[in-house]
Formats: C-alpha cells, structure tokens, sequence
C-alpha cells in the first residue's frame, strides 16, 4: 500500500524520480543528529507504509517545505502518529530494527509520549519469541556509514551499560528523568553508531552492546510501570540480540519478558515465554539456566501447575550449583542464590505452600548491599506470605522493615507490593499493631 500523502509531496517536489536525491538532502539535513545513512531504497520502504523516526519526519517536512515554498507539516506527510502496538512488531531485518529503535528511543528521549504507553500485548510477544528462536540468523551486519566504529567505542557501551544497571538497582526505575537521560544517550551516541561503518565482527559486538543497554532500558520501564515501552524496547533488544548471534542473552531477554508477564498476571503466557527461552539457550553456562528456570518455575507457580514449578525450581538448585565450575556472561553475574531463593518464596507462596517458601526466606535477604530495590522486593514477599499464612504478628513485623527499607526506592513494583501488603492486612486494622503497620505502610512515598 502506498502512502499517497508523501508521494504526493515527493512529486511536488521534483523528487518522483529523485528518491536518492531526496535521501541525499535528507543525510545533510541530519548532520546535526549524527550519521544518518538513507538512500533511494529508504524512501521506497517509506512509500510502502515504513514509518521514519519523529527526527526523520521533522527533517523530510523542512525540506519539502524548502521546495515547495510553503510550510509542510509532518502529519501532512500522511506518515501518522506512532502506532504504540505495531512497534512491539518483531523487526524482520537489521535496518528495520534500527529504524526502530531509534524511533522509539528517540520517542522517550523527546518525551512524545509522557503518559503510561499502554498493556503488555501477549500476541505480539509470544510473536517475537518465535522470530527470535526461528528466524535465518543474519549472514553479515557490517555495515558502510560516515562513522568508523571500532571495538574500543563497543567497549564504552559496555561500561554504560554496567552504569546504569547499578543505578537502577540501587535506586528503582521510577524516575522518569533516569530513563529520558539514558534514551537521549542511544539516540546520539547509539544510534550513530549503529548506522556507522563497521566490520562484521565489530558489527556483531555492537549489536550486542545495543541490545544490552535497548534491554536495560526495557526492564528500567517495566519496574517504572510503563508496560507498552518495555515490551517495544526489549522487543528490538531481541532483535539486535539475534543481529549479535547472541543466543544467550537473548534468551535472557525472553525470560525478563515473561517476569513481565508473571507480574501482569499472565501466567500461562510466561511460562510459554520461559520455556522458549530455555530451549533457545541450549548448552548454556550453569548460572544463566539457573535464571531460566527460575523464572519458568514463578510463572508455574502463578499458574497453580505444582508439579512443572517444582521440577523447574529444583532444575535452577542444580544449575546454580555448578556455577562456579565455569565462565557466565557478565550481564547474569547478578543472579546469586539469594535470587534463587526470592524465586522460590514467591512461587512456592503462590501455590500456599507456606511453610516451605518461608523457609527460602533467610536466603533470599543474604543479598548483596547495592541490590536495595530487590531486598524491599523480598522484604515485601516474606511479609506477604506470612500475612498468607495467617500469621500476623510476623507479618505486622515484616511490614515495619519493608517501611524502613522502602527510603529512596522508586520502583512501580515496590509500590504494588507495599499496596498488596496492605490491602491483605487491611481486614485486621482493628488490631492496635496491624493499624500500626497498615498508616507506615501509607506513609511511604509514592510519587514516581
């Protein structure tokens, strides 16, 4: 299908049969924004309904409005607003899945869409696992740009990427600042890059690097509660994931994708999910199994399926028992028995065997200090599953140091289960000590 607006403009123009001209000013216009690459056959795939970035988009109306004399508007390109839902479309090539990602980068960076953008669409996830695991791999990605890209420049990406994980989990996502700061970063650094000159090799290992720091910013938006951007931004991370011939993390990539949908409440969903990632991780290190079954065994759980939860949980005991037998990727270095043993408490409360989840508890608060966001996440379920058990002088307990442990945390998640904790109590409030708990629990902060 043609858009018939922007044909139209092109025609006026003296562009109809000009296309690599127009790509030409356009290349000139966007100096500005770093190396942009576009030729006749980027305009083509925007005649037949590929959508520019809003950047692209500003510098097509300004030329257009050069030529013609009078002012071109962007809408009147007939490009239309960003479809919220059709970005969580599993990219089919890499140019695609950098036009993407800078388009949607470039949304949060600009803060074009500063409200919540929307549900986790289930379809299109379970969608984008499928290309991930069963797509060609791509023959080559080097690429020839304005800009060389060497492996030194791949490895600063790296150091980013390690920044903004420590941020994020010593402090929550909650803040919007954060992740228009981080976004506004891949849109002039990465994305240049990403349209650069590089060997394939180089290539390779800057599609990683891309799809690390497009995965960080996916998490940071779900523990924000802004479920649409995660799924768009971890679903070009998959992308670039696979660009990399990375099949680890993107595997890792898929798990997070289905703790989003554990805690939406798509159980089913998630352990699809999870399970796909297993299988597209094949013979991986023993550290990063551990995770992919962890997070199989809460979406089990979350379902009510015992049996698949507890073969699942005792698959991770196994794996993270060998980890210090070889080398793990650095991005899974995190996951620590402590992890394992939330994992556990959650999934074994989830299907009210109280007794032994309670008894991961002690384990999963030996974390790490730098890891605050977590521990009030584990504070939170030991609280919970206690209240569960209908033990509420622990609970009311638990509920003092989840207040205390709360300072300096944004985090969506933590928020629900402050909220959770709370309204399982609230039946109790006309206890002296229950009524205690439930006014410190509403006096944590909320604003995000």
């Amino acid at each position: 299908m043609t858009n018939a607006a922007f044909e139209g403009l092109l025609l006026a123009a003296g562009y109809g049969n000009a296309h690599a001209a127009f790509a030409r000013q356009l290349n000139h216009a966007g100096r500005d924004q770093g190396t942009w690459r576009y030729d006749a056959a980027s305009v083509y795939w925007w005649l037949r309904g590929r959508r520019p970035g809003e950047n692209v988009q500003v510098a097509m109306a300004e030329i257009l409005t050069r030529k013609l004399g009078r002012l071109v508007t962007a809408t009147e390109m007939g490009f239309g607003a960003a479809d919220n839902a059709g970005a969580c479309v599993y990219p089919p090539s890499i140019d695609g899945a950098i036009d993407t990602a800078e388009q949607i980068w470039m949304t949060l960076a600009k803060q074009l869409s500063p409200q919540v953008s929307g549900a986790l669409d289930r379809g299109k996830a379970l969608q984008a696992a499928l290309g991930w695991r069963y797509d060609l791999p791509d023959a080559t990605v080097s690429q020839k740009g304005r800009q060389q890209v060497t492996s030194t420049d791949v490895q600063s990406l790296y150091a980013l990427a390690d920044h903004f994980t420590a941020l994020d989990r010593r402090h929550g996502s909650g803040s919007l600042r954060t992740r228009t700061l981080m976004a506004d970063f891949l849109v002039r650094q990465v994305a240049i890059m990403l349209r650069g000159t590089y060997t394939d090799a180089v290539g390779r290992d800057l599609m990683r690097a891309a799809a690390m720091l497009s995965g960080q910013l996916a998490f940071m938006s779900y523990d924000a509660g802004d479920h649409g951007a995660a799924q768009r931004h971890v679903t070009v991370a998959l992308r670039l994931a696979k660009a990399a011939d990375d099949r680890l993390y993107g595997a890792h990539l898929l798990a997070n994708l289905a703790t989003q949908a554990v805690y939406l409440g798509h159980a089913r969903d998630a352990a699809r999910l999870a399970e796909a990632a297993i299988d597209g991780a094949g013979r991986a290190p023993a550290a990063v199994l551990a995770r992919l079954h962890a997070t199989a065994a809460t979406a089990y759980g979350q379902s009510g399926e015992r049996r698949p939860c507890q073969l699942a949980l005792a698959s991770a005991e196994r794996a993270l028992g060998r980890t210090g037998t070889e080398r793990s990727p650095r991005w899974v270095t995190y996951f620590s028995p402590a992890h394992l043993a939330g994992a556990a408490l959650r999934c074994l409360g989830d299907l009210h065997l109280y007794s032994q989840a309670l008894g991961h508890a002690p384990d999963a608060l030996t974390l790490d200090s730098e890891n605050t966001r977590t521990r009030a996440l584990h504070i939170a379920l030991v609280a919970m599953t206690h209240a569960r058990a209908r033990d509420t002088d622990a609970a009311c307990d638990w509920g003092r140091k989840l207040a205390q442990h709360t300072a300096g945390i944004q985090s969506a998640r933590v928020q629900k289960r402050v909220r959770e904790l709370a309204s399982t109590l609230n039946p109790q409030q006309a206890s002296p000590q229950v009524n205690e708990v439930l006014h410190a629990l509403a006096a944590i902060p909320t604003a995000m």
